[in-house]
């Protein structure tokens, strides 16, 4: 799985840019606020469609024009195709595969991804629904199914707090409850089943990626914590959740909220034993999430056949000389087609085989390190 070349119009600050990449190492460099970044984002954009730094799409489109576009080439397991995304004021934003136009459901899966950004720190310290995007969103890339469900149990929770509401002003029956609820049962136990699946392989390729990257001197592992479980579950998981809704109905109720499910559970992140969002050091911390992205990496490569297309927006400033050192051997020994971002050229070392672009107030010229 490759992208052959990146088409921008109107996108963000750029008016009209191609660039044809290297199937390797594609290095963008160059000072702040010039529009390297924006690139990165626009294939995260044309992989699961939506933009990583923004929900409004009218931030995407270049400043008094009326609709920008995203036009990207690719191939997989040898097979070619092409995603577009248009962004217009005032309208929805229009997907289409091959020509032929899709609705999002249909786009993820197609090409996969995996960003690491400064602001992925965010996945160590953050709150729990951040480290459940990055769970849902890596399945979801790997799993239809998932994805199908993931959207399903979404709805059965907005229409059960929506039911919740209603009984508490009384205006409906709370014997209603007994309609959903094991609807909803049944949904969290396929989707906190996929996880903990998931989990378990992802801390194999964790704990390898994290010693790599740490020059053997960190072991990486997670934990995946389900609310309101205290002890081992010692019943069917859907048995378990129908247990639960109906032991939380009161509370539920007066908080016009569902109080127990997937929505609500965490991932636990540790480093030898400590728990990195409490306990990490900074540095430990950015290791840490750095080798859960890659992890990722490695966990799409298994499920799919093919690596994903690793972004990686600004972050050599962020390791050291060791660590930057192991991230790039282990992307040229895997041969992972990398887009990275960087202000400046002296985090490769000489020798790199990549293709360096240099970005300037919205302009991409392939042009050596200086």
């Amino acid at each position: 799985m490759f992208v052959k070349s990146l088409t921008l119009t109107n996108y963000r600050n750029y008016e009209r840019q191609k660039i044809n990449f290297s199937e390797g190492l594609n290095v963008f460099w160059g000072d702040n606020a010039q529009g390297k970044t924006n690139i990165v984002e626009a294939i995260y954009c044309a992989s699961l469609g939506h933009s990583h730094r923004t929900r409004q799409d009218t931030e995407l489109i270049k400043w008094e024009k009326e609709a920008g576009r995203i036009a990207l080439d690719y191939a997989r397991s040898g097979v070619a195709g092409k995603v577009e995304l248009t962004f217009a004021q005032n309208k929805r934003r229009q997907i289409s595969l091959n020509s032929h136009p899709i609705s999002l459901k249909d786009l993820i899966g197609n090409l996969n991804t995996v960003l690491f950004s400064p602001e992925d720190l965010f996945l160590i310290k953050g709150a729990p629904g951040e480290r459940r995007r990055f769970l849902d969103r890596e399945i979801s890339q790997a799993s239809p199914v998932y994805y199908h469900e993931l959207i399903k149990y979404n709805r059965l929770i907005k229409e059960r707090n929506a039911l919740l509401k209603g009984i508490r002003e009384r205006n409906t029956r709370p014997q209603m409850l007994d309609v959903w609820d094991p609807q909803v049962a049944s949904s969290a136990a396929a989707i906190v089943q996929k996880r903990q699946a998931t989990i378990t392989q992802l801390n194999r390729l964790a704990a390898k990626i994290g010693k790599i990257i740490s020059g053997d001197m960190e072991n990486l592992r997670l934990e995946y914590e389900i609310t309101g479980l205290s002890e081992k579950m010692t019943l069917e998981p859907e048995k378990w959740y129908n247990e639960k809704l109906a032991q939380g109905r009161e509370t539920d109720i007066i908080r016009a909220t569902t109080g127990i499910g997937p929505h609500r559970d965490d991932l636990i992140i540790k480093v030898n034993e400590v728990n990195l969002k409490t306990y990490g050091s900074q540095g430990q911390q950015r290791t840490g999430a750095l080798a859960l992205k890659l992890a990722e990496l490695e966990f799409l490569h298994e499920a799919t056949g093919e690596y994903p297309i690793l972004l990686l927006d600004d972050v050599m400033s962020e390791l050291d000389r060791d660590r930057r050192r192991e991230l790039m051997s282990f992307i040229e020994k895997e041969n992972i087609q990398t887009m990275i971002t960087a202000t400046d050229a002296a985090y490769f070392p000489e020798g790199l085989k990549a293709r360096f672009f240099k970005v300037k107030q919205g302009a991409v010229e392939e042009k050596p390190a200086e």
